[in-house]
């Protein structure tokens, strides 16, 4: 039985805290009381046995063999021999961070090969997600009688039947979920077939990047075997890991597995600022400190998300391909100022989708419809509602035909891919797609109603098994003067953390509230003081307007609390120091 920790049972926000890993969890394991690292790794799952594996986490101890997956050797093949004929291929890949990023691996890794390559980035609002027919027969009359779709495909029936009758071959680079049929395309490499072997599909938490990046293990393979190196030098794969890792983290896949040795390896490539594109991003994100898994989820992959989401779909694309260092600065710029214009967009739409979320509340999934709202945020405004209704949200965009497009964000415990494929299949949608945590789809305005019908039924049951398992999950409890940069030096040899790989997460107090108020955007700050006598920040963003916030905000006193959250290094002061990111607070009397 979980144990409540500190005994809190009902915290401010209504959930009990436990801790991430009881005593009994332990099995009688005997171990050093200053061994953190090990309690963060079991705490995550890791198996007893394999600890020292996953405390380094390497490609040569992690990486799987690419031969695993069905399509692979056929893919590898193929592109060997284009490689060798010096034939054209395009990269067709999706508007977003996991699709930027597979496209450039693609196209530099090609390139450094001496293929002629290029990429082709649908554009959002014209053209729509994936590759269309006329797409691809356009780009096979260009002269590119091969294409590889990344990050796209895996539901491209009719556009890639079209491609292969204009005689144009067509390789599926995909992680999204597949149907029970496949596309008529020359190979699909996808860990999440259906047909997949065991010892591949357990790598169905891979973004499209870390497939590509496995494509391209494989091509140098077949090409090494060929004997094509044998009088010029092979390209080093591993310098295109800062590209895996932005796509990997952007994509919110989870960090367990090969996805940690990927993102863990990719940020000592992405510090040493090799890509001109990706140090030019740093550059006008003010990073001047080595990346961390945080930085290329809250400052690169916003920025480059913001091409396809409200600008130039293939910005990201060049960005990354580019060997021009004046190139890259002004594309970086231009994506800073796309992602303040989406900032915008998204904060008009989320507020709309919030007043909106009302006539859904007892429903298992919320979801929202609007006319007029931008498609180019409906994701992000999805993610955000999400968090705020604790359960699956779908929001759809009208255009003036009355045709809509939606994207959804799941909690964990609930498939939503599987339950848009289901609707697909049932004749709901227009077209949908997805995995467990993410999904897009086209819908008919009359149809919103009966697809909000079969989402409910379908995915109740997940929903409120996954509802009545919250709780907030404790790793340790430190004394206020815990919270100190000591402390967030030690757990980050445990990261790189994100999904799946939740960063620590401590309780500490009991502390008195000695000041209060709001910055930012609805962001709460507070300054505590300890019986020990130290002080620290704590910040809850996005706030200040919640249960939590408002009652922090009146909680200046003598009344004593529990705070939980994560603590982070606070670099901006004379000095080093720490403050609580701060997630949920309890009454410590």
């Amino acid at each position: 039985m979980t144990t409540a920790a500190l005994g809190i049972t009902r915290s401010i926000l209504g959930q009990p805290w436990h801790w991430r890993r009881t005593s009994a969890e332990m099995g009688g394991e005997s171990l050093a009381p200053d061994d953190l690292v090990t309690q963060l790794l079991l705490a995550r799952g890791v198996a007893r046995d394999d600890l020292d594996r996953q405390r380094v986490p390497t490609l040569r101890g992690l990486m799987p063999d690419p031969s695993l997956f069905r399509d692979m050797d056929a893919a590898a093949a193929r592109l060997a021999d284009a490689v060798e004929a010096r034939e054209a291929v395009t990269i067709f890949g999706d508007y977003d961070v996991d699709g930027a990023t597979s496209a450039a691996l693609l196209v530099r890794l090609l390139g450094a090969l001496d293929v002629p390559v290029g990429a082709y980035i649908p554009d959002r609002l014209m053209e729509g997600y994936g590759p269309s027919g006329a797409a691809l027969v356009r780009i096979g009359e260009a002269g590119s009688r091969l294409v590889v779709t990344v990050d796209c495909g895996a539901q491209a029936f009719d556009a890639i039947a079209e491609a292969k009758a204009a005689g144009v071959e067509v390789i599926v680079v995909d992680h999204h979920q597949c149907a029970t049929t496949l596309p008529q395309a020359f190979a699909v490499v996808n860990p999440n077939r259906l047909d997949e072997e065991p010892g591949a599909a357990v790598h169905g938490n891979l973004a499209a990047v870390g497939v590509a990046f496995l494509l391209g293990a494989a091509l140098l393979r077949t090409l090494r075997a060929r004997g094509f190196f044998g009088s010029r030098a092979e390209p080093q794969l591993i310098e295109l890991l800062d590209l895996v890792a932005l796509g990997t983290v952007a994509d919110v896949a989870r960090l367990t597995g090969f996805n940690r040795a990927l993102v863990t390896q990719g940020l000592k490539v992405m510090a040493r600022r090799g890509n001109i594109g990706m140090a030019a991003l740093m550059d006008a994100a003010r990073l001047t400190k080595p990346p961390t898994a945080s930085d290329m989820g809250f400052a690169l992959g916003p920025r480059i998300n913001a091409g396809g989401r409200v600008g130039k779909s293939d910005l990201g694309v060049r960005l990354l391909t580019t060997g021009d260092p004046q190139e890259a600065a002004d594309i970086a710029q231009e994506l800073c100022r796309l992602n303040e214009e989406r900032r915008a967009i998204e904060a008009a739409v989320l507020d709309a989708a919030i007043e909106a979320s009302g006539a859904t509340a007892n429903a298992p999934v919320a979801i929202v419809a609007g006319d007029g709202w931008h498609p180019g945020v409906i994701g992000i405004v999805a993610g955000r509602l999400k968090e705020k209704l604790h359960r699956p949200a779908i929001v759809i965009a009208f255009d003036e035909d009355g045709v809509g497009k939606g994207s959804g964000r799941s909690i964990s415990g609930v498939d939503l891919g599987a339950a848009i494929l289901a609707a697909k299949e049932s004749g709901l949608l227009v077209a949908g797609g997805g995995h467990a945590m993410a999904a897009g789809l086209t819908v008919e305005r009359a149809r919103v109603d009966a697809l909000g019908a079969f989402l409910n039924e379908r995915l109740a049951a997940d929903v409120e098994r996954a509802s009545g398992d919250r709780s907030l999950l404790i790793d340790a409890v430190l004394a206020p003067r815990g919270i100190n940069p000591l402390w967030c030096e030690a757990i980050e040899s445990a990261g790189p953390y994100g999904a799946g790989w939740p960063a620590p997460r401590v309780a500490t107090g009991p502390v008195r509230i000695v000041e209060s108020g709001v910055v930012g955007t609805d962001h709460l700050r507070l300054i505590v003081a300890g019986d020990d006598g130290a002080r620290f920040k704590a910040i809850a963003f996005r706030s200040a307007e919640t249960e939590l916030g408002q009652t922090l905000l009146h909680a200046r006193g003598s009344r004593k609390l529990w705070l939980a959250g994560r603590a982070k290094r606070d670099d901006w002061g004379s000095r080093p120091a720490a403050e609580l990111h701060l997630e949920d607070a309890a009454w410590a009397e």
